[in-house]
């Protein structure tokens, strides 16, 4: 099975030219200004994306979805379409578990306050978990300072195969720490540009074959 990851398009994501595969994933920010109209703009555009399945979660830019109702998430998410709000879904024996939550930063979208409340939240990835998407990164891992401690907590509790976040745009890249493979998988800089317009440049995205055996 291969794996794209992306993260953090704000807005941009029609800039990006994406590879077929296996399943798309994108953790999060995929709006600039969390409009419905800017979600729906990027949703038309990740239904069309030529992989099997699509995976996303919000991120903290991303108001209006947490504002949806359950009626308004099934008009407007497309069937092909799997969003992920601290809840899994199973792909192929693959198990991936998503949560926008990120640390609390000036009352943002899915912001949760350290400790108790935060905690809660990553108490509810399940051991199982292979390949876990947040928005945000663990403290100390491909997260400029920023990074949540309750979460790389629980993430040395769980020892999922994947870690896929963004959120921290100087920080892209990937790393093995522990036997997780972490991967920030954000596209645009620290000035919320697309790194390289021309899809040229190596590092536009990550992508990983896995297979669960």
């Amino acid at each position: 099975m291969e794996i794209t990851f992306i993260s953090d398009t704000h807005g941009l994501h029609d800039r990006i030219k994406l590879n077929p595969g296996t399943v798309l994933v994108h953790a999060g920010d995929i709006t600039e200004y969390g409009t419905e109209e800017e979600g729906v703009e990027f949703l038309g555009w990740f239904s069309k994306q030529p992989f099997t399945y699509k995976i996303f979660i919000g991120g903290n830019h991303d108001l209006f979805l947490e504002a949806l109702t359950l009626r308004k998430m099934k008009q407007l998410i497309l069937a092909n379409i799997i969003y992920l709000q601290n809840n899994g879904t199973e792909l192929e024996g693959i198990k991936f578990w998503g949560s926008p939550v990120t640390p609390y930063f000036l009352g943002m979208a899915f912001n949760a306050r350290a400790g108790k409340e935060i905690r809660k939240v990553w108490s509810k990835i399940p051991l199982d978990t292979d390949i876990l998407i947040t928005h945000g990164p663990p403290k100390g891992i491909l997260d400029g300072g920023l990074g949540c401690e309750d979460l790389l907590l629980q993430i040395e509790r769980v020892k999922p195969k994947i870690h896929c976040f963004g959120h921290v745009h100087g920080q892209s890249g990937s790393t093995i720490v522990n036997g997780t493979k972490y991967i920030n998988a954000a596209v645009v800089n620290t000035r919320d540009q697309i790194r390289n317009p021309d899809y040229k440049i190596v590092g536009l995205y990550l992508s990983v074959n896995y297979n669960p055996a």
